[in-house]
């Protein structure tokens, strides 16, 4: 699988840290954001290049992390067809991947620390769509998007 990561300058240090670690079970990292903490760059920009890459096709998922994950997640769930969800627990990692279908993963660095950050990474990617009720409300979500004129918003 191939995941995208973007942070901007003030998650540059768990963004490091999040991609060594996926890179060591096995996965390809793709790196979307700020290359140091000197670097400023606004959330917006690595939340809209994590987002549009999974739309085209070039990543599989996705791991944003700004001071929060909150700002970082907006700019991506502004991408039709994206969702994005915003973890401070690894019940909650689960939940989005299992019940929401959430492409991508958002954490804060100033909310949760490296080791709690790795746990929810894992819960999020050892976690699976489940479908059923959970697709026909993740279908609602869609028609939302279709509904202002975002004809082209699904993403499987």
């Amino acid at each position: 699988m191939k995941v995208g990561f973007g942070s901007d300058h003030a998650a540059v240090e768990l963004k490091a840290a999040l991609m060594a670690h996926m890179e060591e079970k096995g996965y390809e990292c793709v790196d979307f954001g700020a290359d140091s903490p000197s670097e400023k760059l606004d959330y917006p920009i690595p939340g809209r290049r994590v987002a549009e890459a999974i739309r085209r096709g070039e990543i599989d998922k996705g791991v944003l992390v700004c001071g929060t994950g909150v700002g970082i997640s907006l700019a991506a769930n502004k991408v039709p067809g994206i969702r994005a969800g915003v973890c401070s627990d690894t019940f909650t990692a689960r939940m989005i991947a299992e019940h929401n279908n959430c492409q991508i993963l958002a954490m804060g660095a100033r909310v949760v620390g490296p080791g709690l950050a790795l746990e929810i990474c894992d819960a999020f990617f050892s976690s699976s769509f489940q479908g059923g009720r959970h697709a026909r409300r993740v279908d609602m979500l869609t028609q939302i998007e279709q509904d202002y004129g975002y004809a082209d918003a699904p993403v499987r």
